[in-house]
């Protein structure tokens, strides 16, 4: 009799997400989105610590990474470049895939929503000049384009 009443609890609550509000379903998945695409950003900046550490640097200390930033060499920028393309990719993925309307709007918003945030990531972390262009060019915008257009196929 138990195992009955659960499943016709799971059922009903099924049958309760499918016919939820779609405004709801948009922001669970505009939510969704933004945790999966920055666990993704983290995975891979931490990912590139452990690939290419720098001497003597804690990554989790904001000055000292900040101060050491300029000197590196270009191969410490892989990474974080990566990082920030493909978390902004995943995050427009998933929402354009999980959103019920407005599917390009979601995805594309996904993709400044993290411009704002390498906007500032580049404001409180001095790097060179050419892999803020770079970034801030490359790794948010095209990216949010191409996860929405993929998850629209």
């Amino acid at each position: 009799m138990y195992a009955v009443l659960l499943n016709v609890r799971i059922f009903l609550s099924l049958i309760k997400f499918y016919i939820m509000n779609p405004i709801l379903k948009n922001i669970f998945a505009v939510l969704i989105a933004i945790v999966v695409g920055s666990a993704v950003n983290m995975g891979l900046v931490q990912l590139g610590h452990k690939i290419f550490p720098v001497e003597g640097l804690d990554p989790n200390d904001m000055e000292a990474l900040a101060a050491i930033m300029p000197t590196l060499d270009a191969k410490y920028f892989i990474f974080p470049f990566l990082a920030h393309a493909i978390g902004t990719l995943v995050a427009a993925f998933i929402a354009a895939k999980l959103s019920v309307t407005h599917k390009f709007k979601f995805g594309l918003g996904l993709g400044f929503f993290f411009l704002l945030g390498g906007i500032m990531a580049s404001l409180m972390i001095p790097a060179p000049t050419w892999f803020v262009i770079l970034d801030l060019v490359v790794a948010y915008i095209p990216m949010a384009l191409l996860g929405t257009k993929l998850a629209m196929k």
